[in-house]
């Protein structure tokens, strides 16, 4: 499970790009005695499942297990593409996710709790152990004109907030899609779900070009505003949690 988590969340921000992962380098450091058989065995089927291929890396020894992945990829299309970014929203843009939340905050609760398990639960667990970078929904966004993206790994609060903030613009959302077994708490601030949270100007060339693919329908959650710094649910200032990084 870590080793499979660790190659797929750094591939997620390829898919937040609407790129294409091609290769990967992969660096350990471990304790002695650390099954690095099993991490590779999860980095592995990630890779196999992504289509990136490892190319090489560093192992050392360390008090505690240390897992780097940098991933490399590319853009399908014209010569002159250009990748998705955070920055790119403009106001008026309508919000979309690729899936409902909370699931991975809802399987790391299970965990913690130790408890008897539901029929919800499984995909609760899998929500948090295997995590699956959205690399083709990324890729249909970014060819049917999405301007801006990122993929939620904080929480859709702070990673609206990210974007927003990034393109400068505000956000006031409309609606918090859950997955069965979490809380609407979960999938505010919960994180870790690598679901792609979306801007675009034409939502009708979005939700088009999703079901031409086959994918699950984007979610509709809410747009963003002339209203730099202010970021709304319901028309009440978003509240505050999710992750918060201190560099």
């Amino acid at each position: 499970d870590v080793g499979f988590k660790a190659f797929m969340v750094t591939i997620s921000d390829l898919a937040a790009m609407g790129g294409r992962a091609e290769y990967a380098l992969l660096s350990v450091g471990a304790p002695p005695g650390t099954d690095l058989d099993h991490l590779g065995v999860g980095v592995a089927e990630a890779a196999g499942r992504t289509g990136c291929r490892v190319v090489g890396g560093d192992l050392s020894e360390s008090p505690v297990l240390v897992v780097s992945t940098a991933a490399f990829g590319s853009l399908r299309g014209p010569s002159d593409a250009v990748p998705l970014l955070r920055s790119g929203a403009t106001v008026g843009d309508l919000l979309f996710v690729t899936g409902p939340l909370g699931g991975s905050a809802a399987g790391l609760r299970l965990l913690r709790a130790g408890g008897p398990l539901d029929d919800a639960s499984p995909a609760l667990l899998a929500a948090h152990r295997r995590p699956v970078a959205r690399l083709e929904e990324g890729e249909t966004a970014r060819l049917s004109g999405a301007t801006a993206a990122i993929d939620i790994s904080d929480g859709l609060v702070p990673d609206a907030r990210h974007l927003a903030d990034a393109s400068g613009v505000g956000v006031d959302l409309d609606a918090v899609p859950v997955v069965e077994g979490a809380s609407r708490d979960e999938a505010l601030h919960g994180g870790e779900d690598y679901e792609l949270l979306l801007a675009t100007r034409d939502p009708v060339r979005l939700i088009d070009a999703f079901g031409a693919a086959g994918l699950r329908p984007p979610l509709p959650i809410g747009r963003c505003t002339d209203r730099p710094g202010k970021h709304t649910l319901d028309g009440q200032p978003l509240p505050p949690g999710g992750w918060q990084h201190r560099f």
